[in-house]
């Protein structure tokens, strides 16, 4: 991620809370705030001004991975508790300026993140209730190493957690199901053809039309090809092609895309509402069986 020096000037006011929409850092804070992101500095005699010391930290952050935690610390909502200061109005500010830089502030629940404003990642948000809280946490982890690893450059690793992903959502749904441990021995083609008859989306029934049929039938192709794609490009295997963004983001956008149909297949078949943390009313019908 490389910005501006537009941008870091707006960005190091944030940080110091010489901007007037966040919380003042003194040079002993500014000093903690960058050493939580990987600095060693001591705060004491001959200390620079606070906005020269500030953009100069962003500057060596700058067009490195780290820069994108820098801006999510300087967002972090419990800095903001108990202040006159809203996240939201500085996230603002930041995107007027990002904006030139090709990235955008997004609000994920109550945390922003950094994304690319052009080819941006399927957003996949998963349900408030449905999945059991040790598998949402699994899941929603590897959401998120699939869009850092995209992110950051890491596009082997990005495809080695999208096959994660699905491999998370699968197991999780076949036991939601079945009401026992599964036992998983690696084949992720099988273990969707095992989902795949229990939520009734086996592309073969009569009663179903010819373009379903096609996309059902597409699910399959899909998954059996992340898992070749993870084999041949992933960071867990001896890769025979090089992985590039392109593929990175074909890999998790598919098993995005897979995760949440099969997700939202679940609840309805099971007669539960779609449902986010942030949205509590209303209900997402999933194109099911």
């Amino acid at each position: 991620m490389r910005i501006s020096e537009r941008t870091i000037a707006a960005l190091a006011r944030v940080v110091t809370g010489d901007s007037d929409i966040s919380p003042y850092r003194s040079g002993t804070n500014l000093v903690k705030f960058f050493n939580e992101l990987g600095a060693n500095d001591v705060y004491g005699s001959g200390f620079p001004s606070r906005w020269y010391y500030a953009e100069g930290k962003i500057r060596e952050l700058n067009d490195t991975p780290i820069l994108a935690r820098l801006f999510e610390s300087a967002l972090d909502p419990r800095d903001y508790i108990n202040t006159k200061f809203l996240v939201d109005t500085v996230a603002g500010h930041l995107n007027e300026y990002l904006q030139y830089d090709g990235f955008e502030l997004v609000k994920h629940r109550n945390t922003y993140k950094v994304r690319e404003l052009h080819g941006a990642l399927v957003e996949l948000e998963l349900p408030s209730e449905g999945l059991s809280k040790l598998s949402h946490v699994s899941i929603d982890e590897q959401i998120k190493k699939c869009d850092l690893k995209v992110f950051e450059g890491d596009f082997a690793g990005a495809i080695t957690n999208a096959r994660s992903l699905l491999e998370a959502v699968l197991l999780e749904i076949e036991q939601e199901l079945t009401h026992q441990s599964v036992v998983y021995d690696g084949d992720l083609p099988h273990l969707w053809r095992r989902v795949q008859g229990r939520l009734n989306l086996d592309p073969s029934r009569k009663d179903i039309a010819d373009a379903l049929r096609q996309v059902l039938g597409g699910l399959t192709g899909t998954i059996s090809g992340l898992a070749t794609l993870r084999n041949k490009m992933s960071d867990a295997h001896a890769t025979t092609y090089v992985a590039s963004k392109r593929h990175a983001k074909l890999a998790v956008n598919a098993a995005k895309t897979v995760a949440d149909f099969v997700i939202e297949t679940f609840l309805e078949e099971s007669g539960q509402a779609f449902q986010t943390p942030d949205e509590n009313h209303g209900q997402r019908k999933a194109p099911g069986s």
